[in-house]
């Protein structure tokens, strides 16, 4: 029986590999669509949320599956719980990526050259959701406590890019649109910084059995 839980939640971290493979490779495209104005990748991002949401329901019920069948013990029950919480931020990462491309797309190919500050801001959450994921397949406590400490950087980088857009506006008022898309693309760039953090936060929970909220 136990060997049959054990090879269970081997391919449960296997399958939350793949989900945070994924969602890299959304925020990575989004990003590159953003620098670029890259219509077609945006558009790329945007027809690939459905796996992500087809995988977040695939791990779902073999979590569901594990506590209903397995009754597992307390560092399994946390495991699992852990991993039910990270997908849905997993998720929710590839959501705010696809509302980023979505913008993109609207942009007609202009990028994001007059505010380079939002490229900062894009490579830094795009490095907290790889840490993230890292830290749970090492089970790295270290690595999880320094991605949470990156979610102070996101913020700093977010007050910058308002200052800017408000400059932005200052000089050209018909940019007011643009300024208000390129406002958008930060809010969700500083949203998936949150969702990191909270990936690093159930990591911490799974391996201490303490969650810690910052």
């Amino acid at each position: 029986m136990r060997n049959r839980f054990d090879e269970q939640l081997y391919e449960l971290n296997k399958e939350i590999i793949e989900m945070g493979a994924m969602c890299e490779e959304a925020i990575d495209n989004a990003v590159k669509a953003l620098v670029t104005g890259d219509i077609q990748l945006a558009n790329q991002v945007k027809g690939g949320s459905g796996a992500i949401d087809q995988m977040e329901r695939a791990i779902e019920s073999r979590c569901m599956k594990l506590l209903l069948h397995q009754q597992p013990v307390a560092k399994d029950l946390r495991m699992i719980s852990a991993a039910l919480k990270m997908i849905t931020d997993m998720e929710r990462i590839g959501d705010q990526a696809e509302d980023i491309a979505e913008i993109v797309s609207f942009l007609n190919g202009r990028t994001i050259k007059e505010m380079k500050m939002i490229e900062g801001m894009a490579r830094k959450t795009s490095e907290m959701v790889t840490g993230s994921v890292d830290a749970f397949v090492k089970k790295d406590m270290e690595l999880a406590e320094a991605i949470i400490l990156q979610d102070d950087v996101v913020d700093d980088y977010f007050s910058k890019v308002k200052c800017g857009i408000i400059s932005l506006i200052a000089k050209n008022s018909d940019d007011g649109e643009f300024a208000l898309d390129l406002l958008m693309i930060a809010k969700y760039f500083e949203r998936i910084g949150d969702h990191a953090t909270n990936i690093a936060e159930w990591v911490i929970y799974s391996v201490t059995g303490a969650h810690k909220e910052v």
